[in-house]
């Protein structure tokens, strides 16, 4: 994250932001914050068709999640008071979730997985039986109507005329 950034979400100017960390500058070693050179920042402004940050003296910070922790805790507001410990309680929920991880949840999806496949076997075979007897159904069809065909071309033949006739000459 920007600098710029994390002041907004800090509830605090960005320079007075960038105080705090220039005096706890051992605190940020590069792995959790780095300033931007000028063609990464020129590149980053490049995707904002409009920038609402504004011009700037100084090229913007960037931290990395370790950093955005260590900042948290260096600065002096209700807000990054409330934001560190909400980090810190993330961290043991990870941690704790790492190193007991729900047994019973894991073994429990594995047996719905196991049911749904059986199930999914048992309907695509219901699906080859119906079609197979489908099959059978219009072949069946098939061969009614071409026994019909054959009949009607038999009675086809031209027939007598019942009645009176009248003589389409005259």
């Amino acid at each position: 994250m920007l600098d710029r950034d994390l002041a907004e979400m800090y509830g605090v100017e960005t320079r007075r932001l960038n105080e705090q960390i220039k005096r706890n500058i051992k605190r940020f070693p590069d792995d959790f914050m780095f300033q931007l050179k000028k063609e990464e920042f020129a590149n980053l402004m490049s995707q904002f068709a409009t920038s609402s940050w504004g011009g700037t003296r100084k090229l913007p910070y960037a931290f990395t999640e370790l950093g955005v922790a260590m900042l948290s805790s260096v600065l002096n507001s209700d807000t990054a008071i409330e934001i560190n410990m909400a980090i810190m309680r993330a961290f043991v929920a990870v941690r704790r979730l790492l190193t007991n991880p729900p047994v019973e949840r894991i073994a429990e999806f594995q047996q719905e997985f196991k049911e749904f496949k059986m199930y999914m076997d048992e309907v695509l075979t219901d699906q080859n039986d119906i079609n197979e007897d489908t099959r059978m159904q219009l072949e069946l069809i098939n061969q009614t109507l071409a026994e019909l065909q054959a009949d009607k071309r038999l009675t086809d033949k031209p027939y007598r005329r019942i009645g009176f006739h009248r003589d389409e000459n005259i």
